[in-house]
């Protein structure tokens, strides 16, 4: 309904008003700097707005900047100031070693409060609810629990294997099918209905929802706090919000009902929840985000991480090559390669690594917030300043990547052939704010990578070249469709590796 001229000369006096507020907060926090250090260098701004941040491929244009400003860079978007991190000796100086100091997150209007409704954990500020529920989340996603998911991982393995050999071309899909039905296992303890169950589509509408909405810069209510009074601006946010809340409540309240009639429930994350959320001092509505996000746990960043690493066997052959001869000598063709025999085969642990530096899902990484002041290289960083550890650049650190376009999984090998453990992957965050689905993300693709390389040849079709660089435009970024040519390895046809899966899983 529209607003009153009142109404509206109203809204734009209170809009006002809240933007000088803020513009004297920050003047009084530059005045009570502890430091007249200057902040670190950046591309020049607009005496008023500031910077332009590209809508899409930030994170590139990051990696430029970073070339040309130096480790830590900064910008300026209203009036908030925005550092950037692009270098890996820089990310364990101020995320890890100041992690207490940079666990905040901004506030984020968009995604966070418009879409989320306040209630996901990934935009969270830190504090006791943020603690509340990261601990419940814990709890079904740390190592120890996660191998006891190892059957369910499997069994979902065994059918996205089956699904790339009735229908090659899909395999992007049935990488996304694969993460949702895991997830829809952990979370709720069921099944998914088929392959084209509609609540896994609605899933992954869901994330694609949530990485389009997160890019930097992309509402710049998140800069310009007064446009959230701007009558329709949000809607789409606020639609968006009414539909995953709907999907999160219907799921979970299942759970809820089937716990109420009496019948047999497996343990899930939503029955966890369920049977705590007195303890745990939740809403409904907190509740079902909280079990929702164990669909963002690693199941965006599990379905981008597959694709990705058949890309890169199809472009890399060599690469894929040197999995193939460990899997031959480790495991051989009699039976198929499990999460148990992660141990037993660096190679392919290697080449998981790799795929995630090279093509990582959170290239630009999710913003923090400083909560003091910190000092790094003579630089400021001030209070209440985003800082963002933009991991395609910090996975191009030529200091620790030499070459870092080419794919080379030797990278993480030390002179005496064992894996190195210098060297860090950032794919899953930084400082405590790394994701919590990261053990069973890293599972699946170790899994499915193993699975795939094992029971075919992946090569790339002649007709239709790999753009190496095209992805999706989203904060959590995808491979575009491309076309490779998988062939039978484990056996002579598909149908003898069907035979070889017959009893896998089980």
């Amino acid at each position: 309904m529209a607003l009153s001229f009142p109404q509206l000369l109203q809204s734009q006096t209170i809009a006002i008003a809240l933007l000088c507020l803020t513009f004297l907060s920050l003047i009084r926090k530059r005045l009570n700097s502890s430091t007249n250090l200057p902040l670190p260098p950046g591309p020049p701004r607009h005496w008023l707005f500031g910077n332009t941040i590209p809508k899409i491929f930030g994170y590139r244009k990051f990696e430029e900047w970073t070339k040309q400003y130096g480790p830590v860079f900064s910008l300026q978007q209203g009036l908030q100031t925005i550092v950037v991190i692009g270098r890996v000796q820089a990310a364990i100086d101020i995320m890890e070693k100041e992690g207490t100091h940079t666990a905040d997150r901004p506030r984020c209007i968009a995604a966070g409060e418009t879409l989320s409704g306040g209630m996901r954990l990934l935009m969270t500020p830190a504090g006791e609810r943020f603690k509340k529920m990261r601990r419940a989340l814990h709890a079904y996603l740390q190592p120890k629990i996660v191998a006891t998911y190892g059957s369910t991982i499997m069994d979902r393995a065994k059918q996205h294997i089956l699904d790339i050999i009735e229908d090659p071309i899909k395999h992007q899909d049935h990488a996304k099918r694969y993460s949702a039905s895991v997830v829809m296992v952990l979370a709720y303890g069921q099944w998914p209905k088929g392959r084209d169950d509609p609540d896994i589509g609605q899933v992954n509408d869901c994330l694609t929802r949530l990485g389009n909405n997160m890019r930097p810069g992309y509402w710049k209510v998140d800069f310009y706090p007064f446009l959230k009074y701007v009558p329709g601006y949000l809607k789409e946010l606020q639609d968006g919000h009414v539909k995953e809340l709907g999907l999160f409540q219907r799921k979970l309240f299942e759970v809820r009902d089937r716990m109420a009639r009496g019948e047999e429930v497996q343990s899930c994350f939503g029955k966890y929840l369920l049977e705590r959320q007195k303890e745990l001092e939740l809403s409904d509505g907190e509740t079902a985000y909280l079990a929702g996000s164990m669909f963002g746990a690693g199941s965006d960043t599990t379905a981008s991480g597959i694709s990705v690493a058949v890309m890169a066997a199809a472009c890399y052959p060599n690469a894929q090559r040197r999995v193939q001869q460990e899997l031959e000598q480790v495991i051989g063709r009699n039976r198929a390669p499990t999460i148990a025999d992660m141990e037993v085969l660096p190679q392919t642990h290697a080449y998981v690594l790799e795929t995630l530096r090279w093509r990582p899902v959170t290239a630009g990484g999710f913003p923090h917030r400083a909560t003091k002041e910190l000092i790094w290289g003579g630089y400021r960083i001030p209070e209440g300043a985003i800082v963002i550890g933009n991991a395609w650049a910090i996975g191009r650190d030529p200091q620790y990547f030499p070459d870092p376009e080419k794919f080379n999984p030797q990278r993480w090998f030390d002179s005496n052939g064992k894996l190195r453990e210098d060297l860090k992957n950032y794919a899953f965050g930084l400082g405590r704010r790394v994701c919590p689905g990261q053990h069973i993300a890293t599972s699946s693709i170790f899994l499915n990578t193993a699975l795939i390389l094992w029971a075919m040849t992946v090569e790339k079709d002649p007709n239709h070249p790999i753009d190496e660089l095209a992805f999706t435009e989203s904060a959590n970024a995808h491979p575009m469709p491309f076309k490779v040519i998988f062939g039978p390895r484990a056996a002579e046809t598909f149908d003898g590796v069907k035979e070889l899966l017959d009893e896998y899983g089980i």
